[in-house]
């Protein structure tokens, strides 16, 4: 009768890690819902195509960025970015410069009007996730934070496990 009893436990426990996991998926897979949602209002709202606003995001605090570097970034290919920062030069967004260094090298950066929308998209960006953290109480906040930072770091050692 024990036997039973243990083999009991643990179908409860695989059904309750079952349900769990496909939880966990689910919420994981709105969460990247709602992000792609707001990667489509601000390409809408500034009037730049999706990959090119992710592109314009990379800068941030750089000065500089290299097409390699673009293409690891975006996890697109050398050749997508290629047309990405023909559309963001167009633009006037972006310019492309000789290294110094090695003349091979082209390094993209931001003019004027690029680090402008840049900002604007930081702005919008920073006011959208304060807005998100006013849904919840104070305590709330901390709490959803470091279970966010728990996540990311069991999702990096899988990943690494995975590899």
């Amino acid at each position: 009768m024990l036997h039973t009893m243990n083999n009991r436990e643990s179908d409860s426990t695989d059904v309750l890690l079952e349900y769990q996991s496909q939880k966990l998926q689910d919420l994981i897979e709105e969460v990247v819902r709602c992000c792609k949602e707001r990667t489509l209002f601000l390409s809408k709202k500034f009037d730049i195509p999706e990959a090119e606003l992710r592109c314009l995001m990379l800068f941030g605090e750089e000065r500089y960025l290299t097409a390699k570097g673009i293409s690891q970034k975006l996890d697109v290919a050398k050749s997508r970015v290629t047309k990405i920062i023909n559309g963001l030069v167009q633009k006037r967004l972006v310019e492309s410069i000789d290294d110094p260094k090695d003349a091979r090298i082209k390094l993209i950066g931001l003019t004027s009007k690029g680090h402008k929308k840049s900002r604007q998209l930081g702005d919008i960006t920073k006011d959208l996730h304060q807005k998100l953290l006013l849904e919840f109480e104070p305590e709330q906040r901390k709490m959803v934070i470091s279970c966010l930072e728990i996540l990311r770091t069991s999702m990096e050692a899988v990943k690494n496990q995975m590899v």
